[in-house]
């Protein structure tokens, strides 16, 4: 059975083991495989929708009419310590038993601790009772040891077009792309940024700039499946975000220090979805076995620097949100 990767373009994690397992787990309950498939997904979404309201803005002055800017970032969205594990409840479960985790049994209670996808490598072990057999379910991809820091990384890029009256554009897109025979990307965003300072008689004429900005992005990836006999077998990773701020800066020379305030909302989802012939008797037993869903929404404060050399641009910034986020980037500035 082929190992299925649906998050490797955009997560730097991959939940394809359980694609490997996957015929035990929706033979048994599609409850119980929702369940575990939830637990162990939800740090993904949720750090994947926090990075996807990132990398919007490194100034909250608009450019004059027609000027642009072209900018590529990186955000690192911290995963808290206690997102590294999720709790299975055997009491909760219908025809799995969890049995032991990293070849330790779990307890008398019937509860243990299960990495999710950004835990240790340590695999939990089940019992399916309608198969009558044991099978392991993925560990995590213990992000510290491969990449150095417990952060998922979410890059992006962003095209600004300044606009009459105080206006900015910001576009980002990929059109959809083939990732070989098997995979499909793309992505969508618009933001716009508007000077706000304009119309406050007050401090109209202060020397730091004003701004209110909203953000939208939406993102698609979807993987061909055959992990058992049946019809039009995909999974389908997709999210949306939108943040609405308020921004503010200030220019020193080359520097410009800039900060924010505003709230996320974002939703993500991965799903299973077309025909599964379980018993392989010619008949479908399951369509569209999985949905699970994760929100990223809340307040979020980021403060940030952006260094301008002529047209070349440097910034970073951190966010204080659930899940912090540090986004460093470079860029091409003019006007």
């Amino acid at each position: 059975m082929r190992k299925v990767s649906i998050l490797f373009v955009v997560l730097s994690v991959s939940w394809g083991a359980w694609a490997q397992d996957m015929n035990d787990l929706i033979k048994g309950n599609l409850e119980d495989a929702n369940r575990l498939v939830e637990g162990y997904t939800q740090p993904a979404l949720k750090a994947f929708g926090y990075g996807l309201n990132q990398g919007w803005y490194n100034t909250a002055k608009p450019h004059k009419s027609f000027g642009v800017d072209l900018t590529i970032s990186a955000s690192a969205v911290y995963i808290p310590d206690s997102d590294l594990f999720y709790k299975v409840d055997n009491s909760q479960l219908n025809d799995l038993e969890l049995l032991s985790v990293g070849g330790v049994p779990i307890d008398n209670s019937g509860i243990g601790s299960v990495p999710t996808v950004f835990g240790p490598d340590t695999k939990p072990t089940y019992y399916n009772y309608s198969s009558g057999s044991q099978f392991d379910g993925p560990g995590g991809v213990d992000l510290k040891k491969e990449i150095g820091i417990q952060a998922m990384p979410v890059p992006i890029a962003n095209l600004g077009i300044g606009l009459p009256k105080g206006f900015d554009l910001k576009v980002r897109f990929v059109p959809t792309l083939q990732l070989g025979d098997d995979a499909e990307f793309g992505l969508f965003g618009v933001g716009v940024m508007h000077d706000v300072k304009q119309y406050l008689p007050g401090i109209k004429n202060l020397p730091f700039d004003l701004s209110g900005f909203v953000g939208y992005t939406k993102m698609k990836l979807t993987t061909n499946l055959d992990v058992q006999s049946g019809a039009n077998q995909r999974a389908v990773f997709e999210s949306s975000a939108i943040t609405v701020q308020g921004l503010i800066s200030k220019k020193i020379s080359v520097l410009t220090f800039y900060g924010g305030v505003g709230y996320n909302l974002a939703n993500t989802k991965i799903a299973m979805l077309g025909d599964y012939d379980m018993d392989e008797d010619g008949y479908t037993d399951v369509t569209d076995p999985l949905t699970i869903k994760a929100d990223a929404n809340g307040f979020r404060t980021t403060v940030g620097m952006r260094l301008k050399l002529s047209v070349i641009t440097l910034h970073g910034d951190y966010t204080l949100q659930k899940y912090n986020t540090l986004t460093v980037g470079f860029g091409i500035n003019v006007r």
